[in-house]
């Protein structure tokens, strides 16, 4: 399931026109990064893993949209950052990343 959501969010980006090139190369490396992450907390708390995936691809979807609605950017973001929240000291990786993709969606929100 988490493979599945990630090639989706992978494939939503790389072919997202609302997103520049350089912008688009630096969001799906994060991704990739991510997916290893992800894979390792499903290792162990895979409700935790599928609950931050599904928020990325809920953010990924308003980021991307042609006619984008802040608020809802807005509120995935924040659900985004609060699932990976309580991971701050068991996996920093995870929750890097999290934040820099957050960053870089909330960016191209604008």
């Amino acid at each position: 399931m988490i493979e599945e959501t990630i090639r989706k969010i992978e494939s939503r980006i790389a072919s997202a026109e609302a997103i520049p090139g350089k912008n688009r190369s630096e969001l799906l490396a994060l991704v990739a990064t991510l997916k290893s992450e992800i894979t390792n907390l499903a290792k162990t708390r895979a409700e935790h893993a599928e609950s931050i995936t599904g928020f990325i691809d809920r953010s990924a979807h308003e980021a991307t949209r042609q006619e984008k609605n802040p608020e809802l950017l807005r509120l995935s973001l924040a659900g985004l950052e609060e699932s990976a929240r309580e991971f701050e000291e068991s996996h920093p990786g995870l929750v890097s990343q999290v934040n820099a993709i957050c960053t870089m969606l909330a960016n191209l929100g604008i």
